[in-house]
């Protein structure tokens, strides 16, 4: 597996990654239309966000971006494509992106999670320490998760 920057032309395959993975937890099609604009990654943004694919025999298999910082930045998407869910993409991205934000001078690291996802991140050393609104559904929450890049 290699991780590498996104580049600009990649932004609709990874907009396309994000709502498969996030399908992948059995929402339906409404569900995943209202999230549509919250995953979509214009190319204008790919570097501005910091985003960094795992190709995998020159697939993209997963992708995370880093918004924002220092001394905080969120961990503003985290994806990994279905087929290779539970094959240690997700580890490799998250640890990645740990060693950036760490190279950046980022100390925190803050992720709002969807609720399937968030026993992975505490798995890899996050606290839950909060909810937030959805920003794609009415009356959903989501859980807000931290992450010292010192001591984590």
């Amino acid at each position: 597996m290699r991780l590498r920057p996104a580049r600009p032309g990649e932004a609709a395959l990874l907009s396309a990654l994000a709502l498969r993975s996030k399908g992948h937890w059995g929402y339906d099609d409404a569900f995943l239309a209202a999230c549509r604009d919250e995953l979509t990654i214009a190319e204008g943004e790919v570097a501005a966000r910091r985003t960094t694919v795992a190709e995998l025999d020159g697939t993209v298999v997963g992708m995370y971006t880093l918004d924002g910082g220092p001394p905080a930045a969120e961990l503003g998407q985290m994806f990994v494509d279905p087929g290779h869910i539970g094959r240690g993409v997700g580890r490799a991205l998250w640890t990645h992106a740990v060693e950036c934000a760490r190279a950046a001078g980022i100390h925190t690291l803050t992720i709002d999670a969807d609720p399937f996802a968030e026993a992975f991140y505490l798995a890899m050393g996050a606290t839950r320490t909060g909810s937030v609104p959805s920003g794609s559904v009415p009356e959903r929450e989501l859980p807000r998760l931290t992450f010292s890049t010192s001591g984590g």
